[in-house]
């Protein structure tokens, strides 16, 4: 196999599951390509090839509509980690998380990880409707003054459907669901996200986070990939029989 056809084998899976308009492709374009923009509602599936060092992390934008519902336990088969998306002024979409939806992660590996994320907190929360910007170290710039006067909201703030402790409350549901004991599992507060894809509030973190916690699920797929291959370039040493064929 070529270096070029190596580095676009995906690693690890990671799939995004949830209702429709909650926000799951909007996330993704944020993450991938540093800005917001308003889409339609995806068909079936797709999937985005990330470079994360020297590693290639496939991310799964699947369909929240109803109609393709059967197809997102084919996108989980193998997926290292899944984000559950709901939208924090629906409380609905929670709902549905565990209604429709977690049962399609069956098919996803036995050690998969599982996020939390409530989009749209920039509907509720006057500190994610901030954009998301370098700091001034990494511009060069200089200091710019501190404004004293507090800045109001750009859009009128929505009421908040969907508390913080309700997404961790379907964590624990998640885990008991998948048979693994909280103690033992990552904890609540750091698998719980609120994001903003139109701002990019915690888009980052939330991405960041979960590729370095799938980096042992890579590094055992490599390994266990390398054991498994047979080089054809090497010949192989054998002792020969009497009738002249490797024993």
């Amino acid at each position: 196999m070529s270096q070029a056809s190596r580095t676009k084998k995906p690693d690890v899976k990671i799939v995004i599951l949830g209702d429709m308009n909650v926000g799951k492709t909007s996330l993704l374009h944020r993450y991938t390509e540093r800005k917001f923009k308003d889409t339609i509602s995806t068909v079936g599936g797709a999937f985005f090839l990330k470079q994360w060092g020297p590693y290639n992390i496939s991310i799964w934008d699947t369909a929240g509509r109803e109609q393709f519902h059967g197809l997102g336990s084919m996108y989980c088969r193998g997926a290292a980690a899944v984000i559950l998306t709901y939208d924090v002024t629906n409380w609905q979409s929670l709902a549905e998380l565990e209604n429709r939806f977690l049962s399609l992660t069956d098919t996803a590996n036995t050690d998969c990880i599982f996020g939390i994320v409530g989009n749209k907190a920039d509907l509720t929360d006057a500190l994610a409707q901030e954009p998301e910007t370098e700091s001034e170290s990494e511009r060069g710039d200089e200091p710019q003054p501190v404004v004293t006067c507090p800045t109001p909201p750009a859009t009128p703030l929505q009421h908040k459907q969907v508390s913080r402790e309700d997404a961790v409350a379907l964590y624990g549901r998640v885990l008991r669901y998948k048979g693994l004991e909280e103690k033992a599992c990552l904890p609540a507060e750091r698998m719980c996200f609120e994001t903003s894809a139109k701002t990019g509030y915690n888009v980052d973190a939330l991405f960041e986070t979960l590729f370095e916690l799938v980096l042992p699920s890579i590094l055992k797929k490599r390994s266990e990939g390398e054991s498994a291959t047979v080089d054809l370039e090497t010949p192989m040493e054998g002792k020969r029989t009497k009738a002249g064929c490797c024993a």
